[in-house]
């Protein structure tokens, strides 16, 4: 995730789908904007309310690695070889 900073312990990210995704983890919907460091950024929630009314120490819906690779525009990994055993320890 392109995280820009964060404003009271709450991350701003670069994009809308980073933003909704981090607050998907804790029951969160939506998102609203900042400006942080000159750029606008990205927070989840519809307001900071959404935030302090959600319970940030339990995670509700854990991302994926495909979400996590979505949201921040990653491209999925092209790797279509095969991986082999190697050297073993002699035992």
């Amino acid at each position: 995730m392109s995280l820009i900073g964060n404003i009271d312990n709450i991350p701003v990210f670069t994009n809308i789908a980073e933003a909704e995704l981090w607050g998907r983890q804790y029951g969160i919907t939506g998102y609203h904007t900042h400006t942080l460091l000159g750029q606008t950024g990205y927070m989840a929630g519809n307001s900071h309310a959404d935030i302090r009314a959600a319970n940030l120490n339990v995670v509700l819906n854990a991302p994926t690695p495909t979400e996590v690779r979505q949201a921040s525009g990653a491209p999925a990994s092209t790797f279509t070889g095969t991986t082999t055993g190697g050297g073993g320890g002699g035992y």
